[in-house]
């Protein structure tokens, strides 16, 4: 059995920097065409001649015979003046600015304290059309964590769409059903949703032993929360789409006493995908949902090229070279249904 789908794109995604940049990029250029690249590197990504430089790194990683366009992002501090997000409105090569509530995950601590010091920021994004793109979680210890991105959108994003109701937002990596339903709710809105988030909930991580590779954040949930994410993705609702949120970290930094958060997905990612839409039996949703919602959404032109996948058992490596150290894929050492010809 083969499926072919027009060539998709990574609306989420995560490459790191340096040597990484060898494993991470022929990962996702081997599947996707275009990919949001994440700006939390250190020093984080607060200019377009940043995300600029990144993007020349990134393209000098594409192996020859590869395309791969990265779409880059900025990484939302009080640095970041509207006359940045002017230039960035203006520039070919940006296509939307990273809110991280400080503290909320990987290299978030130069991440938004309080909106009311980016308030201004957020208001010219909004007058100009650049995307908000955000990691919906509060970073209140007070909050318990599987709580924490039910509590964002009622006390952080549900005023800000108010206050801005023009403001272009993805809610990306979204983990709970009541994230579906506030996304809905705004029909203006995107949303991302991962592979991981489809595939397991939090028995997976947590029953019999702690599995630190499915550590992520937002952490996984509930089944009700996977099953409304189910719903979502294989819905065909052209406001949710492909965000792998593929994040690597070397085996001994996941493996720690304090065990990073991210699952590295990139070079299995549509496999698994493949997965959960057969399961879900809605394969013919999955086009959509890979290759054609964030396109639209981002106002690009959906790609022309095609890619087909092969309905066979396919062995998954356990790990990959990350600079000196390995980076464990999910489902490393087991295998997945489906097969990228």
């Amino acid at each position: 059995m083969q499926l072919t789908l027009t060539r998709p794109d990574d609306w989420h995604l995560h490459l790191r920097d340096g040597a990484a940049l060898t494993t991470t990029v022929p990962d996702t250029a081997r599947t996707f065409h275009r990919a949001i690249v994440m700006p939390n590197l250190k020093p984080a990504v607060e200019t377009v001649e940043a995300a600029l430089n990144y993007r020349e790194r990134i393209l000098a990683a594409v192996p020859e015979g590869m395309s791969f366009d990265p779409l880059m992002t900025l990484y939302l501090t009080p640095n970041v003046s509207p006359s940045i997000i002017q230039k960035a409105a203006a520039s070919p090569s940006v296509y939307g600015v990273k809110l991280y509530p400080q503290g909320a995950t990987t290299n978030s601590d130069a991440g938004v304290a309080s909106l009311d010091a980016v308030m201004t920021t957020l208001e010219t994004m909004a007058e100009l059309g650049l995307p908000l793109l955000i990691h919906g979680e509060v970073t209140d210890r007070s909050i318990d964590i599987f709580d924490r991105e039910a509590v964002f959108l009622e006390r952080t994003l549900g005023p800000l769409m108010q206050r801005l109701p023009t403001l272009k937002v993805v809610l990306e990596h979204i983990t709970t059903k009541n994230s579906v339903e506030f996304v809905r709710a705004h029909p203006e809105m995107g949303a991302t949703i991962t592979a991981h988030h489809l595939l397991y909930e939090r028995n997976d991580m947590l029953a019999g032993g702690i599995r630190p590779h499915l550590y992520c954040l937002p952490i996984l949930k509930r089944s009700v929360h996977r099953d409304a994410l189910l719903e979502a993705a294989t819905s065909g609702d052209p406001q949710f789409f492909l965000g792998t949120d593929s994040a690597p970290h070397a085996v001994g930094d996941k493996e720690s006493d304090c065990g990073c958060a991210g699952c590295y997905t990139a070079p299995v990612a549509l496999e698994l995908y493949a997965e959960v839409f057969e399961a879900q039996d809605r394969l013919d949703q999955l086009e959509a949902f890979a290759s054609f919602n964030g396109a639209d959404f981002y106002g690009l032109p959906r790609n022309t090229e095609t890619i087909t996948l092969t309905r066979v058992e396919t062995p998954v490596p356990l790990t990959r070279p990350l600079g000196q150290s390995q980076v464990r894929l999910l489902r490393g050492g087991e295998s997945t249904a489906w097969s990228l010809a």
